[in-house]
Formats: structure tokens, sequence, C-alpha cells
């Protein structure tokens, strides 16, 4: 059994680099509706004994409860910026009896119990670190530790090398899974476009309901309209 850690930014100020095609009312919704889907996969996983929800949205202890979740604020842990405040909950969680924590980032659309089930199983297997990379092979959206595993954590750019080497540095086992799931974050433009392609796995999500109930996903299309294709305005490496 797994304690799930969830940080999340303050969703008025989420998905920054897509203002550009979204409003701020739009980013909002669709980054609420991507921690709501996460959220389920998580509450619904026979694995998963709790679920913490790290944030200081003014909403967020709505939708822990919703999901039958804990809610700590950032306030709480009496620090800011995502590596230290996961650094103190991870502590937290781990003081307060906690055994395994699979930490997940709220902005993975394509999740499904079987890639949590994939990354449990790994750290489990190998009593080390389990790193679920992002589909470009360089930053980190799903990790699994214990106590004598936690990682000194590196969120950023290039964070899935700088926690692999990490472990190796400090004689823990490591592996890297890759899998759609756990790699298909929503960031850019490009990644939105995706995802749009996608629909039809998630049709029964938030994130589905959000962008084909309204008129959203059209608008994306028209404005995406140019590119030959998604990745162009994304152009880096998806790992199969």
């Amino acid at each position: 059994m797994v304690q799930a850690l969830v940080p999340l930014k303050d969703l008025v100020q989420a998905k920054t680099r897509l203002a550009g095609l979204l409003s701020s009312t739009e980013r909002r919704a669709l980054a609420q509706a991507m921690l709501e889907d996460v959220l389920a996969v998580l509450a619904a996983h026979p694995q998963v004994d709790g679920i913490t929800l790290v944030s200081d949205d003014p909403s967020a202890h709505l939708l822990a409860a919703r999901f039958g979740a804990a809610h700590w604020r950032e306030g709480e842990l009496g620090c800011e910026g995502l590596n230290t405040v996961v650094e103190r909950a991870s502590a937290r969680l781990l003081a307060e009896g906690g055994s395994d924590i699979l930490l997940v980032h709220g902005d993975l659309p394509l999740l499904t119990p079987a890639d949590i089930s994939a990354v449990v199983a790994a750290q489990q297997e190998s009593r080390g670190l389990a790193i679920g990379c992002d589909r470009h092979g360089s930053g980190t959206n799903v990790l699994c530790f214990d106590a004598a595993t936690m990682p000194v954590f590196s969120f950023g750019k290039d964070s899935c090398a700088a926690h692999l080497a990490s472990a190796h540095g400090r004689g823990i086992p490591a592996r890297v899974l890759e899998r759609e799931g756990t790699g298909f974050d929503v960031d850019e433009p490009g990644d939105l476009a995706l995802l749009l392609q996608r629909l039809d796995r998630i049709s029964a999500g938030s994130t589905a309901a959000c962008l084909s109930r309204t008129d959203l996903a059209a608008r994306i299309g028209l404005a995406l309209s140019s590119l030959d294709s998604p990745e162009q305005h994304n152009p880096r490496k998806e790992v199969s």
C-alpha cells in the first residue's frame, strides 16, 4: 500500500505557457479537469491507501474532500518552491506512518490504474526509486519511494536524469518507466493538440468533458490548424 502525494500550483496561475491559446479561465478549467482525473484514478486504486493534496489554491480543500483526500496548505509546511514543498510533505507523510510514497503530478490526463500499478510494482520489486518520466525522457511526472530511498528532489529541467543520477550516487536502485499515462503531461500548445487526438481514450473523464463538450476543442484546433503536425509546436522527442 502507498500514500499518494499530489502537489498542485495555484490553479489561477496554472499552465501559463498556454496563455497564447487559452484564457486564464480556460486554463484554470483545464488544469482542474486534469487534476480531477488524476485524483479519480488514485482514489479508486486498491494499492493507494490515502491521498494528500498539497496546494494553496483556494478551492483545493473542496477538491480534496470530493475525492476523500487530505489537504495541506504549503503554508503549513513552512516553505515554498516545488522541490522544498514535496520534500517537507514527503517527510511529514513518512513521519506520520507512511511506508511508500507515490508522488504524482496533477496534469496527467491519460493516467490509468495500470500505470499506477506498474510504478508501484517497479518500486516494490527493487525497494528502490521508480521514476515515471515525461514522454520526452527529460522531465519527471511520477516518483515512488520509501524512507530509505526518498530522492533529492530535482524538479525542473532534465529532472529525470537528475533523479536517476542522485539515486545511483547513493547506491539506490532506480528504474525509469516510459508509459503514455505517466509520460503525457500538458504544458505547451503542442501537448494540447496531441491530447485532442487522444480524447477517445478518456471519454468518461473530466478532461474530455472540458475539451469536447464545449467549443474549446474546435477553437484550439482552429488556432493550431496552421501546423503541419502538433509536434512542430513542441518539437521534442515523444516516447512511445
